[in-house]
């Protein structure tokens, strides 16, 4: 398991290729990557995250123990970057391995969607206008509710 919040940016492909090394029980690999996007209304200029060193990290482990504890996984990525970022640019990459497709599919769901209301991040948007903190979403709420 790899739990990383870092400034730089990755390397899918370089990850899974990681991840698949040496290992022959692997059947599946679902992968999601997140990106900052500009709506075409809000002419972003960047977005900067924050977030609590070490704690955001073990909030990061415990949502992948949980995930690991549901299904039968073999490996679990989590790169989550902080800092400023620009529209387009990479800020989040779950990587789940498992020996079938369903189980990597659902992990890899799970993760994203506690990863978008349980870790401790902090949102700033800059455009035009200024900049303002991101307020959570009830929709992100309710993606976590189904899996209770």
């Amino acid at each position: 398991m790899l739990i990383q919040v870092q400034k730089q940016d990755f390397d899918l492909s370089e990850v899974l290729k990681t991840m698949r090394a040496d290992r022959k029980d692997i059947g599946a690999i679902a992968s999601f990557v997140g990106l900052v996007r500009d709506l075409p209304d809000s002419k972003l200029f960047s977005m900067t995250l924050e977030h609590y060193p070490g704690m955001t990290e073990k909030s990061l482990a415990k949502i992948a123990d949980q995930a690991l504890n549901k299904w039968n996984l073999l490996d679990i990525v989590i790169i989550h970057r902080v800092g400023e970022l620009k529209p387009a640019d990479q800020i989040v990459l779950v990587a789940v391995a498992s020996s079938h497709r369903a189980q990597a599919f659902a992990a890899c769901e799970y993760i994203m969607d506690f990863l978008k209301t349980s870790a401790p991040f902090w949102k700033k948007e800059t455009s035009p206008g200024g900049s303002s903190w991101v307020e959570a979403k009830d929709s992100d709420d309710l993606a976590t509710e189904r899996w209770q």
